[in-house]
């Protein structure tokens, strides 16, 4: 399946290294051997050189990485975080953010380079993880919610938003059915 290039991306090939510049930036990409791309038309199409079992393995991973190149610098990505907690908080924002989640301590998160972490200016509860590579987007909010992932009787600590954390019944269900 090809990839559509975007208005505004350009994307070049010299060997088996690919470039992808966009309004957000520049990314780059090592193709793994047996797979070869063709540029025309506005469409990137990966092929294969051969037919073998890793090949064939290859050559859907290098699509989907093309994909979210073209996406990246066009557009960016973003994950959302949610704290929830008493006195669980995040402070501060940009590279740098100061995380409060009930340790003696607080933990703080630098961002690598390309990611911009922000605190929500409506929902002060909200972490909001952006950049343009997508696996350094996502690596990151990962490593935020490592800190303090939900428990599953009150839901408290950082989760996705959207994320669906099964409960488990407390003691007071348990001492009922006996």
């Amino acid at each position: 399946m090809p990839v559509e290039i975007p208005q505004g991306v350009e994307v070049k090939a010299e060997g088996r290294k690919v470039a992808v510049k966009g309004s957000k930036g520049e990314l780059g990409f090592t193709l793994p051997e047996g797979i070869s791309l063709k540029i025309e038309d506005g469409t990137i199409l990966a092929e294969r050189n051969s037919d073998s079992k890793k090949t064939r393995a290859l050559h859907g991973l290098v699509r989907a990485i093309l994909h979210n190149l073209t996406i990246g610098v066009s557009q960016g990505f973003e994950k959302r975080l949610e704290i929830n907690g008493v006195g669980y908080r995040a402070e501060g924002g940009g590279d740098r953010i100061k995380l409060l989640l009930g340790f003696s301590h607080p933990v703080e998160v630098k961002a690598p380079d390309g990611i911009k972490i922000e605190i929500d200016s409506d929902k002060k509860n909200i972490l909001i993880v952006s950049g343009i590579d997508k696996q350094k987007v996502g690596q990151v909010a990962a490593n935020i919610r490592k800190f303090r992932p939900p428990e599953p009787y009150k839901g408290k600590g950082i989760k996705y938003l959207g994320e669906h954390i099964v409960r488990k019944a407390g003691k007071k269900a348990g001492a009922a059915k006996k």
